[in-house]
């Protein structure tokens, strides 16, 4: 998905760049293998209810919205990037260990959010280093980055066998031997010195547009990132679903690693994906799977029944991931790449935020019928994305007759 770039002559990567690389990838997926799926479990142990499940989980994503652009930019002005990671890793520890002596909501929230701000910017600045390796020394992205995901697929398993075992306890050491591992990485994390600004990708088609104001892609951010959000009730209440329906935690976390799993195959066949469907197609079909496949998740379709629905996942994140990447490479000039990664991330961050604090009171009220709500709220985005499209300018090397479908 992201270019390599013809690497300087007379420089070399740094010895285990890759190697380290992937590893730095590992360890933040480690803690999200284990948090995603199952700190909901967690506090509903200590018996907090739906709504204030949905704002302890929803008010840290807000922060990290906030809180990570701001840590990335310092990042970018230091000697060295990495040296942030050990910062990030360190007091997100501190904070899952100031969980084992809060168990009632606010002092629960406030330390959740403080770990949401502290762990926001470890992720965005392994990538920052793992690009500028693409970018230097013409390494394969996809190679590093794929281990990230696998550590989220291993670390749910374990983290399903260990408290299906031992039950929701065992939630907290699993995460904190993940923040250790953030602490580990963040020392090996490779280090390559500030950034640079010279260079530019290959092997990428000129933009059609200039601002990031063009009315077409402002409606495609939107709408992606209200499709996207119609995952919150998802994220918030599945797990607590599944185990009412009698699943293990084993079975759990199998159900949690098909969607990653199915996920990762898509970005496996990207290229081959991009070869055969415009970015527009993708975009389009994985709104429409969004919808049905929150329509058909209250019904009770067994163990297999709902390993397929997650695999859907492959269409209703990964197809539409990796179709606005490819239409924002398509419609800003390089000089704003950044910008428009900036805005996609703002808005995917802040609408799911909202509906993860919505889903709370919705589940509440609703129960499993709210993945109906989830249902209609993707066909909104689905709705956006379609005027997107025809918002969009028309090409100027057909003549003005018909719109661009990359």
């Amino acid at each position: 998905m992201i270019p390599a770039q013809n690497p300087p002559a007379s420089e070399e990567a740094p010895p285990r760049f890759r190697l380290l690389s992937a590893l730095s990838y590992c360890a933040p997926l480690l803690v999200n293998g284990v948090a995603l799926p199952f700190f909901p479990m967690w506090l509903a142990l200590h018996q907090f209810n739906d709504h204030e499940i949905g704002v302890i989980l929803a008010v840290p994503m807000v922060v990290r919205v906030l809180v990570a652009p701001i840590v990335a930019m310092y990042a970018d002005r230091m000697k060295e990037r990495a040296d942030v990671l050990l910062f990030s890793g360190c007091l997100s520890l501190l904070t899952a260990i100031a969980l084992y002596w809060t168990n009632t909501f606010w002092p629960v929230l406030i330390v959740y959010t403080i770990q949401g701000a502290t762990f926001a910017c470890y992720v965005p600045v392994v990538e920052s280093i793992v690009i500028s390796g693409v970018r230097r020394w013409g390494l394969d992205y996809g190679s590093m980055r794929v281990w990230g995901s696998v550590a989220f697929i291993v670390s749910t398993l374990i983290g399903g066998q260990l408290i299906g075992r031992w039950g929701g306890e065992m939630v907290l050491p699993v995460m904190t031997f993940g923040f250790v591992t953030t602490v580990v990485m963040a020392i090996y994390c490779p280090r390559i010195g500030p950034t640079r600004r010279r260079g530019t990708p290959v092997d990428i088609s000129a933009a059609t547009g200039s601002s990031l104001r063009q009315p077409h892609l402002l409606a495609l951010l939107i709408g992606v990132a209200i499709q996207q959000s119609s995952h919150a009730v998802l994220q918030a209440f599945a797990s607590l679903y599944w185990r009412d329906l009698g699943f293990s935690g084993t079975q759990i976390a199998v159900l949690w690693s098909a969607g990653v799993a199915a996920e990762v195959t898509v970005f496996f066949l990207s290229r081959r994906l991009s070869r055969r469907f415009s970015a527009w197609t993708l975009i389009r079909f994985g709104a429409a799977v969004s919808v049905c496949r929150w329509i058909l998740f209250p019904m009770h379709w067994g163990f297999w029944g709902f390993l397929l629905l997650q695999c859907m996942h492959s269409c209703t994140y990964a197809f539409v991931h990796t179709g606005v990447q490819r239409r924002i490479v398509a419609s800003v000039q390089e000089t704003q790449e950044s910008s428009a990664q900036g805005a996609y991330f703002f808005y995917n961050g802040m609408f799911m935020g909202l509906m993860t604090i919505a889903s709370g009171y919705v589940y509440a009220w609703l129960g499993l019928a709210s993945y109906y709500v989830m249902a209609l709220v993707a066909l909104t985005g689905l709705g956006l994305v379609i005027a997107a499209y025809y918002l969009q300018p028309q090409s100027v090397v057909s003549g003005g007759q018909t719109r661009e479908a990359a």
